[in-house]
């Protein structure tokens, strides 16, 4: 009996791919006109690649076999391994956030009213700078759509029965 294979035996697959091309993640999305993380994320079976690009990423990554772009473009278990909090660069943005996460999050209500960025309308990006000191820099772009919070009025609430006569 055949048995599933897992996703790291998956994600394994397509990243020997990766290597075997040479290209970088920000290669691979300027030729498919994504951002570098989202490459990462497909490559990785954290999102879900779409018909319409995975031509594209077929021509940027000829290794890829129909069977890993059919798995690709199935609706991935996004996950993270906790222990991912251990390594050192995951370490150190973690910390960034909570460190910077009250006030990101008073100058959000602050420009925005109260609400949240989503995760799921969202661009993300790492670019390579030069600091004003000559010293290369990180830029990590968080490009979310705001969420507003909702007054949570019982008339609104579609699931909620509506009692005869009201």
């Amino acid at each position: 009996m055949e048995t599933e294979r897992s996703k790291a035996s998956w994600v394994s697959s397509i990243l020997a791919v990766k290597r075997k091309s040479g290209k970088t993640y920000s290669q691979i999305a300027e030729e498919t006109g994504l951002t570098n993380v989202y490459v990462a994320q497909l490559l990785r079976r954290q999102a879900q690649l779409k018909p319409e690009t995975a031509t594209k990423l077929r021509a940027a990554l000829p290794g890829l076999t129909e069977e890993l772009l059919e798995e690709m473009m199935r609706p991935p278990m996004r996950s993270f391994d906790p222990s991912l909090i251990q390594e050192p660069a995951i370490y150190r943005l973690n910390e960034a956030i909570m460190h910077f996460g009250e006030s990101i999050k008073e100058i959000i209500n602050e420009e925005f009213g109260d609400g949240i960025m989503s995760a799921i309308d969202f661009y993300c990006s790492v670019d390579k700078v030069k600091g004003v000191d000559g010293k290369d820099r990180v830029v990590v772009t968080f490009d979310g759509k705001h969420l507003p919070y909702t007054e949570q009025k019982t008339e609104h609430m579609v699931s909620k029965p509506r009692l005869q006569g009201n």
